[in-house]
């Protein structure tokens, strides 16, 4: 009895669950067969469109696995909202609800970043079907653009506005916060440098006042990237070989408006080089026909730099010397227990491998030959490391690029390379408009045009004006930096300038002419140029209380002038240097048509020796001769000693000098050295704000004095004093204060000299 309740309770779970119709429409043969797919609910979608999509068609059996991945595929489309397969009967009837149609999209609440800027950012189009997960995906997309932008606390939420025939109007709803600021930044495990020190060697800034005009002090993940590795170079140039970020960790305040950032590093022992040696296994190249080249001293502080450094030099003189295969890998000993480096630069036969070819990217505007040409490698050479990372080097330099990328790529063949560079172009011109002051040209203002990249070209071209109370000057010049395909630098300026030497000379004077020029490299560090120059000059506006060698050069005069010069240059910096030397030499001779005759003469040099961090001692001087050909040398052609290079001076303040009237008359000869030591102030070095102490000596004079009316005296002049320099945000700030300790009765004199401007 219990046997037969259980088979009959087997019987009716089977009957309920469905197992018995299909036994039975697979013994009845057609009632299991789909006679007919029927569409319901579409709108815009042909019923065609939705069978394409369907994994079963008419005439099929009824396959409960098929329905559903035929479910899965219509929901796959992204063109449905909803997807139901039913059967009735021999008819399986798809109900479809489409997803609407995007008919419009906008943004509210949004200021910081445009519509435009985010229009490119999400996937969404107008009439583009509407599906919540490319919302949801454009919504991070919007937000990573805010936090890229340091703005961690802005919100999007999308709202969707139905319209009819199934469209819709989708706008994103912005809260962009505030700024996400770093309120502090914290550094675990340093003892040699203080917190102080190391946060400015980063580029990540804590929150202040003064840095309303910079980024730096939002919170950015890539930022913070560089930021360990601008640490990692700081500590292996001053020696900590060991030295490594151990963690970087960001952490976000609750109300998500401030960031507190930790960097955890262990800095290791200070290290200093030791033995420098050289494992030269080339034949026919010996140690000592290199030794020169290496500027490591032992004893020096370990640096890292200067070991890569040093590794270009040698590639590049063993270069000079006919081996074009070499590999320079230096040997690092490390001595833990005296805590010396010793390196060991072994200079190898390097693979025999050519630059097949050169393939660049990025350039739109600028054409590849620019590129080309700063390359130190070219098709067919021997392929050269250190030569490809200078090459590099001179792109960076241009300045016409974002981004430059320059890798090795293997060639066709075992013993070929590729170069690849990509490049992403920056905008190469300017529009600058300027105001300032300075106590020799009084208030001034100027307005410049430059574009550095004409056409794409590589050219410069450049139109300025200035206009001064003292000084007013208008200016054309265009540059062609690779003239006639090679390298030399080549150009022209036209010029019309006005000033007013009323209060030093009593005299003004017009400047109208043109020059042409030219300059390029001997070496590396030694540049060669030449100059034409055809002006004309007028002295008028003569007070009829001027000295008589004032008023007898009133009047025009034509000069016709070549110049010639020669300049070394081995500092670390053009603009601010810290290390090196620079030596410099012209000659101008004036003749060769016109109205003067003349031949001039100007040296100079100058060192900077770094003492301490930021502290930098430069030493510089200045001489120079001019002698007239068979006429006196012309008041505007002389030298006049003051102002900015002899401070605590006047503008033309020591030289020869008339006795009644006052006028300065200039020197034919001249002489002037500086002693400068600039410091910190203890201010964040991102201010910009330096001081100086500073002396100067110098003076000027005839070389045959003109007579008992004029203050020829031709004694040395020297002062001393200190100042402030800062790199503002409106341009650079300068205030001297000098007081001469040697002077003579008559040389003006001036205590405080101010210098600023700007240019946006």
């Amino acid at each position: 009895m219990r046997r037969l309740i259980r088979v009959i309770g087997l019987f009716c779970m089977t009957s309920f669950l469905g197992l018995a119709p299909v036994a039975t429409m697979a013994q009845t043969g057609e009632s299991g067969t789909v006679q007919e797919i029927v569409v319901e609910g579409n709108q815009r979608i042909e019923p065609g469109t939705v069978l394409s999509y369907m994994l079963i068609k008419e005439g099929d059996a009824f396959d409960d696995r098929r329905v559903d991945r035929s479910l899965k595929s219509l929901f796959a489309t992204g063109l449905f909202a909803d997807v139901t397969i039913r059967r009735d009967g021999s008819l399986l009837i798809v109900t479809v609800v489409e997803n609407p149609v995007i008919n419009r999209i906008a943004y509210e609440g949004n200021s910081k970043l445009k519509d435009d800027v985010l229009d490119v950012e999400i996937s969404l189009r107008p009439r583009v079907i509407y599906t919540r997960t490319k919302v949801q995906n454009d919504v991070k997309r919007i937000l990573t653009l805010y936090r890229r932008k340091g703005r961690f606390a802005a919100t999007v939420e999308p709202k969707v506005i139905q319209l009819p025939q199934n469209r819709v109007d989708l706008v994103f709803e912005i809260n962009e916060g505030k700024w996400t600021e770093v309120k502090d930044i914290r550094f675990v495990g340093n003892g040699e440098y203080s917190d102080s020190r190391l946060r400015e060697e980063i580029r990540t800034k804590e929150t202040r006042w003064y840095r309303f005009l910079s980024s730096d002090d939002n919170y950015d993940p890539d930022r913070l990237t560089l930021d360990r590795e601008l640490l990692r170079r700081f500590y292996l140039s001053s020696g900590y070989a060991d030295f490594r970020v151990i963690s970087a960790v960001a952490e976000l305040t609750t109300d998500r408006k401030d960031f507190f950032i930790t960097f955890t590093i262990e800095e290791g022992n200070r290290y200093a080089f030791g033995d420098i040696e050289t494992d030269v296994r080339l034949t026919g190249l010996k140690p000592e026909d290199i030794a020169d080249i290496i500027e490591i001293e032992k004893g020096d502080w370990y640096d890292a730099e200067l070991i890569e450094s040093t590794i270009d030099d040698l590639t590049n003189e063993i270069g000079t010397l006919g081996f074009a295969f070499i590999d320079i890998r230096p040997r690092v000993n490390r001595n833990r227990e005296d805590k010396t480096i010793q390196v060991t630069f072994e200079v190898n036969e390097g693979p025999r491998v050519f630059v097949e070819r050169i393939d660049i990217e990025g350039n739109v505007r600028t054409a590849d030959e620019v590129i080309r040409r700063e390359f130190k490698l070219v098709e067919g050479d021997a392929f050269n490391r250190a030569k490809l990372r200078q090459s590099k080097k001179k792109l960076d330099d241009l300045d016409f690029f974002e981004k430059v990328e320059v890798e090795q790529i293997p060639g066709s063949d075992p013993d070929k390379a590729a170069i690849n560079v990509n490049v992403e172009e920056k905008s190469t011109g300017s529009l600058s408009l300027g105001f300032g002051f300075s106590t020799t040209s009084g208030v001034l203002g100027d307005i410049g045009l430059t574009e550095r990249n004409l056409l794409g070209r590589g050219q410069s071209i450049s139109i300025k004006a200035q206009l001064a109370a003292k000084h007013s000057q208008v200016d054309l010049s265009f540059t062609e930096p690779y003239f006639m395909d090679r390298d030399v630098a080549a150009g022209f300026n036209i010029f019309h300038s006005s000033t007013n030497l009323q209060d030093t000379s009593s005299f003004s004077t017009n400047q109208t002419g043109g020059s042409l020029r030219a300059g390029y490299p001997i070496t590396d560090n030694l540049r060669e140029s030449w100059a034409y120059t055809l002006k004309q000059s007028t002295i008028s506006s003569v007070s009829s209380t001027a000295s008589p060698y004032v008023q007898s050069e009133k009047g025009d005069s034509i000069l016709s002038e070549i110049g010639h010069g020669l300049s070394y240059d081995r500092r670390d910096s053009k603009v601010f240097p810290t290390e090196g030397y620079i030596i410099g030499m012209s000659n101008d001779l004036a003749g060769i048509g016109g109205s003067k005759r003349y031949m001039r003469n100007v040296v100079n040099a100058g060192k900077y020796f770094p003492l301490y961090d930021q502290w930098v001692l430069s030493v510089g001087g200045r001489t120079g001769h001019i002698f007239g050909i068979g006429d006196d040398v012309s008041l505007l052609d002389r030298f006049y000693i003051g102002g900015d290079d002899l401070r605590g001076f006047a503008t033309s303040g020591v030289g020869p000098r008339d006795k009644s009237t006052q006028d300065a008359l200039g020197g034919e000869w001249m002489y002037k050295g500086s002693v400068e030591l600039k410091f910190p102030l203890g201010l964040p070095q991102e201010l910009g704000i330096s001081g100086k102490l500073f002396s100067d000596m110098g003076s000027s004079g005839r070389i045959n004095p003109t007579g008992s009316d004029v203050h020829d005296t031709g004694k040395m002049r020297a002062s001393v004093g200190t100042g402030v320099a800062w790199v503002s945000p409106f341009g650079p700030v300068s205030i001297d204060m000098g007081f001469p300790v040697i002077k003579e009765n008559f040389d003006q004199t001036e205590a405080i000299r101010v210098n600023f401007g700007t240019r946006f």
